[in-house]
């Protein structure tokens, strides 16, 4: 499974990833319709917007209300003044209802994005919890709105489903010593902020089988926040609703940054060729080295195509 580097969470703004490879691969034109199924800060969005100008549609969803208020200011003022005659429909919700919501607009999408990864601004933000660099409260919700706390959670889990937890989302190969001392904290304190988490990593890790290049607590966090948001739940069926939402010809990209989400995004795509689609390339494309060493984030980063047959 890869793992994001601690430097890649010390960026202080989302510079979204592989923009120009993501523009070339949908081939966007005036007047078709663009889905953002991940809309974070907007920035693929925006590229979006300035391709299907005149007379596209833009479609986004964004379950992280924060994070929609941001991004609709933003593509409001690029529509106004560099893309105009591009209607915009923004979803406060995940992407894994993007089909519905296209249905209720009665539109079949030219060209869909879902981009799985993090938003810097999210992971830098100390009161979502997401970051084990900076103390807050354990939540790492996305949509704060609902759902339960990384604390609740942990609070809550037995230490089975802790380790199994550690071990199936972030190959902790230290996740039974970690549950157990996540147990054992609780017993006497509950866990309510991240630095109460990372303290139980270094108490079940030993200094001398530490990484050197993460942080010993990344697995852990990593598993947490894809436990706590239910990263990998529905996403197969997510993945085969946006592919069936696609208009004769049109596109799905899907950025993916650990081998969980790969795995699941690449078997979706292989059922899905049996279907009569078209999956554009054999091995995933990955940022250039000038991409990754402006945006350490994107590191990790596969970008796989698929494509609707034709009429």
């Amino acid at each position: 499974m890869l793992i994001v580097p601690i430097l890649e969470f010390r960026l202080a703004e989302h510079d979204p990833v592989m923009v120009s490879e993501i523009v070339e691969e949908l081939a966007l034109k005036p007047g078709d319709v663009a889905v953002d199924g991940t809309l974070g800060l907007g920035g693929h969005s925006e590229m979006f917007a300035r391709a299907i100008s005149p007379g596209g549609t833009l479609v986004a969803t964004e379950w992280d209300e924060t994070m929609l208020a941001r991004a609709r200011e933003r593509l409001f003022q690029v529509v106004e003044n560099d893309a105009p005659r591009v209607g915009l429909h923004l979803f406060h919700d995940d992407f894994r209802n993007l089909s519905v919501n296209l249905l209720g607009l009665g539109l079949k999408a030219n060209g869909i994005l879902l981009d799985l990864g993090l938003n810097s601004a999210q992971v830098n933000d100390p009161n979502r919890g997401i970051s084990f660099l900076q103390d807050g409260p354990l939540d790492m919700r996305m949509d704060r709105s609902r759902g339960e706390s990384a604390a609740s959670l942990l609070n809550r889990a037995t230490p089975y489903e802790i380790e199994r937890m550690l071990s199936d989302y972030g190959d902790e190969r230290w996740a039974r010593r970690i549950a157990q001392k996540v147990v054992e904290r609780r017993r006497d304190k509950p866990l309510r902020t991240t630095a109460d988490l990372v303290e139980c990593v270094l108490a079940a890790i030993p200094v001398a089988a530490r990484e050197k290049r993460i942080h010993p607590a990344t697995r852990t966090f990593q598993s947490v926040r894809i436990a706590v948001n239910g990263e990998l739940n529905g996403l197969d069926e997510a993945l085969r609703s946006a592919a069936r939402s696609l208009a004769a010809s049109g596109k799905l990209a899907v950025l993916s940054y650990h081998s969980g989400e790969d795995r699941v995004v690449k078997q979706t795509f292989r059922d899905l060729v049996e279907e009569g689609f078209t999956d554009l390339h054999k091995k995933p494309l990955v940022p250039s080295e000038q991409e990754i060493s402006r945006n350490p984030r994107s590191r990790s980063a596969k970008l796989r195509v698929l494509q609707r047959p034709g009429q």
